[in-house]
């Protein structure tokens, strides 16, 4: 064995399409009930309960198809670790640069209600990466 050399055993990413198709929708829906009631709790006062929501709702949206169709398929055949890194990374930058953009005109978050507002939505991904790793731990609804 080289240095370099990929363990045997390791997992590797190779969930076919079809697969990642039939998961998105059961997906998507426990990735909004996960990620929607931290944002409700971490979320600055300043927003409103229904821009809290639709923050739960529009930052998955935005980020779930990437995460779940379209890089399984640039890591197809690498080992899972390398996707999770470059996935669990993506999700919570790409939110927290999407919420940036969609409140920086508008009701006036202070410095600290920024940092509190991405650290909500780290901990909301984190949150659904963690059951998402329960689930496939398991081998919940067939797919992982």
């Amino acid at each position: 064995m080289y240095l370099f050399d990929e363990p045997v055993s390791a997992q590797m990413q190779e969930l076919p399409l079809a697969d990642l198709l039939r998961f998105f929708p059961f997906g998507y829906l426990l990735t909004i009930l996960i990620e929607t009631p931290v944002l409700l709790a971490g979320l600055p006062a300043k927003l409103s309960l229904k821009q809290k929501l639709l923050c739960g709702v529009w930052l998955t949206a935005c980020t779930y198809p990437i995460v779940v169709l379209v890089l399984p398929a640039v890591f197809f055949g690498a080992p899972r670790w390398q996707y999770l890194t470059a996935a669990e990374t993506f999700a919570p930058a790409a939110e927290c640069v999407l919420f940036w953009l969609a409140f920086r005109q508008g009701p006036e978050i202070t410095g600290p209600e920024w940092v509190r507002s991405f650290a909500a939505i780290i901990i909301a991904n984190l949150a659904s990466f963690g059951m998402g790793e329960i689930l496939n731990h398991y081998g919940w609804f067939g797919l992982f």
